[in-house]
């Protein structure tokens, strides 16, 4: 017999897939019960509400980042400026593995949910933004890094850390747009040409 455990998992990996593959405002709680085979009661006994529901998927897709090829790409064992290469790679690959699978790149799960509801829904809003701070700190803890060392002049690495999530996630986009995951191996190196002078003191 399956443990509440098992069942709210497998509710949390169908939504993700749904939302991440097709959109959260097209994916309906009657369609993700019956694809995870369990009752509506189940289902809101777990989550009173879909946005619960994306709450938890964006905790979900975090947690497997953090202990996937984020955790890879910006391990203090590589120099800092691979890690940005690795970074790259990673997106690519993943990108491309879903495309070969899909026939379209599903894009950036974080992402897709920020241009849809950023607009619409505060509470969730909040938490993909709080998602995007934590993928900047390794920008900029890399980047700090790289200074310290002498491998790059001194920058604003806070501001260079949002400018480099920011390009990141739009060459994802337009890659998405042209389903063609090659636009982030082709595009993706100039991320470490990205630099924000610090301002001057007065």
């Amino acid at each position: 017999m399956k443990s509440a455990s098992d069942t709210k998992t497998r509710i949390v990996q169908v939504a993700r897939e749904l939302f991440h593959t097709r959109s959260y405002a097209d994916v309906g709680i009657k369609e993700i019960c019956d694809l995870a085979k369990v009752q509506k009661g189940s289902f809101y006994h777990f989550f009173p509400s879909k946005r619960d529901l994306a709450m938890a998927v964006v905790d979900d897709m975090a947690e497997d980042w953090a202990h996937g090829f984020v955790a890879e790409a910006f391990d203090r064992d590589l120099p800092p400026l691979e890690r940005l290469d690795f970074l790259i790679d990673a997106a690519y690959y993943w990108q491309n593995a879903a495309k070969e699978l899909e026939g379209r790149m599903p894009g950036c799960l974080f992402g897709n949910l920020a241009l849809e509801i950023s607009t619409r829904d505060e509470v969730l809003r909040a938490k993909l933004n709080a998602v995007f701070s934590k993928a900047s700190s390794h920008f900029r803890e890399t980047l700090e890094e790289a200074v310290e060392l002498g491998l790059i002049p001194p920058l604003d690495a806070d501001a260079t850390a949002g400018a480099m999530l920011a390009y990141m996630e739009g060459i994802i986009l337009l890659a998405k747009t042209r389903n063609d995951p090659e636009l982030i191996r082709t595009l993706g190196p100039a991320i470490k040409t990205l630099r924000i002078e610090l301002k001057a003191k007065n």
